[in-house]
């Protein structure tokens, strides 16, 4: 695994296990920016982009319609 710090914010052993299937395909991603491109600005604004992705999906699984 990359020296990445921004790979911290990908973890999800921690979640509810329904959601861990879903942040884990994120955390496969993630961990393949950071291992193929060069440690730059725009590899930091691609992990934070997908990082924010995640969490949009993580949430759109909780999400609950009001009534």
């Amino acid at each position: 695994m990359s020296q990445e710090p921004m790979l911290q914010f990908f973890t999800y052993a921690h979640l509810k296990p329904e959601l861990q299937p879903i942040s884990a395909k994120f955390a496969e991603i993630a961990d393949y920016i950071a291992n193929l491109l060069p440690r730059n600005p725009e590899r930091s604004a691609s992990l934070r982009k997908l990082l924010e992705a995640k969490d949009c999906a993580v949430r759109a699984t909780l999400y609950k319609e009001e009534k």
